[in-house]
């Protein structure tokens, strides 16, 4: 009982040890200390999911990734900072790959028309030090439209890994699917859709 217990803890010792370093590199950041210039998405820890209501009965989710774009970032003064970013829509993936196709197609998001959706800020408006209101036109299905982030800062500092300076943050919206012209199966699959942004970002300059 002892002997299994001993290499119990040896094997959990194995394991977390060569973590506690990356976790001791990367200490908190005030957002008002972030560092200040350009920066680019770094897509490998970029994604958006999705979710609405299905029948009636359960939220259902997918997911978006391969995202690309351009960070201009000031945290001096807030409202100068500038975000362009764009999404291949035809990463969608759920945990039906039949669902998964049937959204690529025409009834849906219509990927071979309309590849990709993009979102272009025009007003960044601080709410407290490490919130912000993020105003910017999402272009989807091939229809503009304004939309709100509500964007929370979680971090900053140097990649253990690759050594890049790197800056995360996590959005919330809420849209309207309908609006982007996707009507397919209203009301019985919800017409508002949450999304959920994290936003990983490298320092370019």
């Amino acid at each position: 009982m002892t002997l299994k217990f001993t290499t119990c803890m040896l094997a959990a010792l194995a394991i977390t040890l060569p973590l506690a370093p990356l976790a001791a590199a990367t200490p908190a950041t005030p957002a008002t200390d972030v560092r200040p210039g350009q920066y680019r998405v770094e897509p490998g820890h970029t994604q958006i999911t999705f979710s609405l209501l299905h029948m009636g009965f359960t939220p259902y989710s997918g997911l978006f990734s391969g995202i690309s774009g351009t960070l201009r970032l000031d945290p001096g003064q807030p409202a100068a900072s500038r975000l362009n970013v764009t999404v291949p829509v035809n990463s969608i993936i759920t945990t039906s790959p039949v669902l998964t196709t049937e959204l690529k197609g025409q009834d849906w998001f219509d990927t071979a028309r309309y590849p990709n959706a993009t979102f272009v800020s025009s007003r960044v408006v601080p709410v407290g030090a490490e919130h912000a209101s993020v105003t910017g036109d999402l272009t989807l299905h091939g229809v503009t439209r304004p939309v709100v982030l509500q964007v929370q800062y979680v971090g900053a500092g140097l990649n253990p890994l690759d050594k890049a300076y790197t800056v995360g943050f996590q959005a919330t919206t809420t849209i309207r699917r309908s609006a982007f012209g996707m009507k397919t199966y209203l009301p019985m699959v919800g017409d508002e859709v949450a999304l959920s942004i994290a936003g990983a970002f490298e320092k370019q300059d």
